[in-house]
């Protein structure tokens, strides 16, 4: 992945009021800034997350940072300065898009993010925008003029550029910009627009904290415990070990697949992605593609569970049952845990991995084959 984001969190928000600045005030018990940056942190395509701060925020953004693997940059004066400072701390980095995120829009979704993404892949910039419905008027106090709405939009962020194309719209700009839009435009970028979304506005009045705390509330119900199921099969072929939930087995035979034929994991992998009603990992790694093949299942089971913190959501537990004959599964199934575990982000603890047979019924009681099956919970994080 080459893709980053830079959540900017270096203003003061005056107009939210007195008390801490508005990124920092929690919602629900978790703040406008940690929400955003851990939108982009546990997004699939973003590699490199920045959170530019003021330098009197090195308190609160320090534990917020490292829980996130995100990189603490200084901001500016404004805003187009704050920017400028994340842009060129990317600098030199191999990051080839980036996306621009304000910390006072702490609801923006994956689904937002993919589409900014995805847009770069054929327009220079892309930034959300929300449709204008409602009739404008233009006066103070009473209505002067009936502004047109066709065609208009209103902003939003995440607002993604090539890295290089907009740091040189920056260094180029002279400065107070309302948005990155505004710096890329003068620049002459060409901005794609994409859907923008009501859920991801932005903290500026006091009165927008209860409608967030309201938002947070609705999200948290809907974010509530999901079960999945998943189940997979392979038979044996020649060879001398088989890899079972991310440990190597010595055997007198070894098991045939597209990829590493860890037949555990895959039904963990599987389960994960029934939880989120994501498909199987035939839809998001297709055999057809050789550039899985003999590839480890430890790829597809980080990416299920990068998916559903993308979500919001955690392993609670998993329960994973091998079926087979042989080999023995008892004496490597705490080991088998620990990894699972190690992949998953959570404690051993939460993984049960055990086996049994079929009592030599069907084809794993023939010893052809070993199959699977697991059961797992998601949580919101």
């Amino acid at each position: 992945m080459t893709d980053a984001a830079i959540i900017v969190a270096a203003g003061r928000g005056i107009r939210a009021g007195v008390g801490l600045p508005k990124q920092w005030r929690e919602i629900a018990g978790r703040s406008s800034a940690a929400r955003a940056l851990a939108a982009f942190a546990e997004h699939p395509e973003i590699a490199t997350c920045l959170l530019v701060i003021h330098p009197d925020d090195v308190g609160l953004a320090a534990p917020l940072a490292e829980a996130c693997g995100a990189q603490v940059v200084h901001g500016g004066a404004d805003r187009a300065a704050s920017v400028r400072a994340g842009l060129e701390a990317l600098a030199g980095s191999g990051v080839r898009n980036v996306l621009i995120h304000d910390a006072a829009r702490p609801f923006v979704s994956a689904a937002l993010i993919s589409r900014v993404i995805a847009a770069l892949g054929r327009a220079q910039g892309a930034a959300p925008g929300v449709a204008v419905t409602d009739a404008l008027w233009q006066g103070e106090g009473r209505v002067g003029a009936i502004v047109p709405r066709n065609g208009l939009h209103r902003a939003q962020t995440p607002q993604g550029f090539r890295l290089e194309a907009i740091l040189a719209a920056h260094r180029a700009h002279p400065g107070g910009a309302a948005d990155d839009v505004e710096v890329a435009l003068a620049a002459g970028l060409e901005v794609a627009i994409v859907p923008g979304e009501e859920d991801n506005f932005k903290i500026t009045a006091p009165g927008d904290f209860a409608r967030a705390a309201r938002h947070a509330e609705s999200q948290a119900g809907e974010s509530a415990m999901r079960i999945g199921q998943g189940h997979d099969v392979h038979r044996f072929t020649e060879g001398d070990h088989v890899i079972l939930c991310g440990v190597t087995i010595p055997h007198t035979r070894g098991l045939d697949g597209h990829s590493d034929a860890d037949v555990g994991m895959h039904a963990l992998t599987d389960a994960i992605y029934g939880a989120l009603a994501d498909g199987d990992i035939g839809r998001h790694f297709p055999p057809s593609d050789p550039q899985w093949r003999g590839a480890a299942s430890e790829i597809f089971l980080a990416h299920a569970v990068q998916r559903a913190a993308a979500r919001g959501l955690r392993i609670g537990n998993a329960d994973v049952t091998l079926i087979c004959e042989e080999p023995k599964i008892g004496p490597h199934a705490a080991r088998m845990a620990a990894e699972l575990g190690r992949i998953a982000e959570v404690e051993p603890s939460c993984i049960s991995v055990k086996a049994t047979t079929s009592e030599r019924l069907g084809f794993t009681g023939r010893g052809e084959g070993i199959a699977a099956s697991a059961v797992v919970l998601l949580v919101p994080r």
